[in-house]
């Protein structure tokens, strides 16, 4: 297949692309490298060396695995570099990773709030433009969120849910609750696709992806240039890498508020097998279809529960504290969303266990230099103290 990645220099993007390559695929990747200015804007890096550019890494992968990548340094924003790379690539399948993924980002400032839902809502339009008009048989997987549903009160279906109402009855997109303007961006890429599919015949999965864990897979243990991201600040980072890397430096793990905020979670090598078989079984023209993308819920407890007692097995002194939380969120609620269409299509989970975290312990304590300490604790409030410069 010809596969396009769109944010093919992410923490995601990266290793898919790698492992498609692997499979004998013809692989092309976009990327503006939004993200390394982004961490050059908010004073953060990835705990994990990354090559200088995503030309450098597709010069390394040649050079490791003898397969060429393609690159397409461009923005997704601009329509001409989208139509430029459909009419030469002629892609059939497109993952779409390609836009900007943190929830904090987002709230920093007004500046930044407008930044982050023009950039996603307009280059998946442009992206779903081209599609219509350039490949309309090609599919695109779309990298979603889980955070689109919000916290209801009652269980996650899997995109729509049937309702009832005075007697009438109808299938609808399940209630959105984003959480973050960048949630909300996800809701209106949720919308825009839907839209495009039904009035262009196109063909799309939503990925409503849980929060990502994990540092390594296959490809990218071959060779130190072909790592990924380890982000762990609260802008681009996650509980558990925070968590973890809190524990080999230690530092206190921070739980944010009473530590009943529940999510879904799944490992990277989980988030790459999900998007071969959704890639490998496409939908019908016409049809829109939405996979919930986790293998397990935790809450923020129950992750530094786990970590804490990893790293006291691993030989670490561990403390856990709770902090003020900066976001607006729910601190206890019911939490139970269904996961079963990937796992009809044949994904077999890699589950979180201590093991697995002490796995991530010894990467950090390999790049443990690294650590820049005060960009741990959070300064972006969701009320609006503290903000980022507003410089996007």
């Amino acid at each position: 297949m010809r596969v396009l990645i769109l944010g093919g220099d992410g923490y995601l993007g990266w290793p898919t692309a790698m492992h498609f390559s692997r499979l004998g695929h013809n692989v092309h990747l976009v990327d503006n490298e939004l993200r390394r200015r982004a961490h050059r804007e908010t004073g953060t890096d990835s705990l994990t060396p990354i090559a200088e550019s995503l030309e450098a890494r597709a010069r390394a992968w040649k050079e490791v695995a003898g397969q060429a990548l393609g690159v397409t340094m461009g923005d997704l924003c601009d329509h001409e570099v989208v139509e430029s790379v459909f009419r030469e690539f002629e892609p059939e399948v497109i993952v779409h990773y390609g836009e900007m993924p943190s929830a904090p980002y987002s709230m920093a400032s007004r500046e930044h709030a407008v930044f982050t839902q023009y950039n996603n809502v307009v280059g998946t339009l442009n992206v779903l433009f081209a599609m219509r008009d350039l490949a309309p048989d090609a599919h695109m997987v779309k990298l979603g969120t889980m955070g689109e549903y919000g916290t209801p009160n009652i269980d996650i279906e899997e995109g729509f849910i049937e309702i009832r109402h005075k007697g009438r009855s109808d299938v609808l997109p399940f209630p959105k609750q984003p959480g973050s303007f960048y949630h909300a961006s996800k809701v209106h890429d949720s919308v825009n696709i839907q839209l495009a599919c039904r009035i262009w015949e196109l063909r799309a999965t939503d990925l409503n992806q849980g929060v990502v864990y994990g540092i390594h897979t296959e490809d990218t243990v071959r060779d130190e240039r072909l790592l990924t991201r380890f982000d762990y600040d609260e802008v681009f980072g996650t509980a558990l890498n925070r968590f973890c890397l809190q524990a080999v430096i230690g530092h206190p793990l921070t739980v944010y508020g009473t530590g009943g905020q529940t999510r879904g979670y799944l490992n990277i090598l989980d988030t790459i097998r999900c998007v071969e078989l959704a890639a490998a079984n496409p939908p019908a023209a016409g049809e829109y279809r939405v996979f919930n993308q986790f293998t397990e819920q935790f809450s923020v407890s129950d992750l530094a529960e786990l970590v804490a007692r990893a790293g006291r097995e691993y030989g670490l002194a561990v403390e856990v504290k709770g902090i003020d939380d900066p976001r607006v969120e729910a601190q206890e609620h019911y939490y139970n969303a269904t996961h079963t269409k990937l796992l009809d299509l044949g994904l077999e989970p890699h589950f979180l266990s201590e093991t697995l975290i002490e796995s991530m312990f010894e990467a950090i304590e390999r790049y443990r230099d690294r650590v820049i300490l005060d960009r741990i604790l959070p300064r972006i409030w969701w009320r609006g103290r503290e903000p980022l410069p507003a410089s996007p």
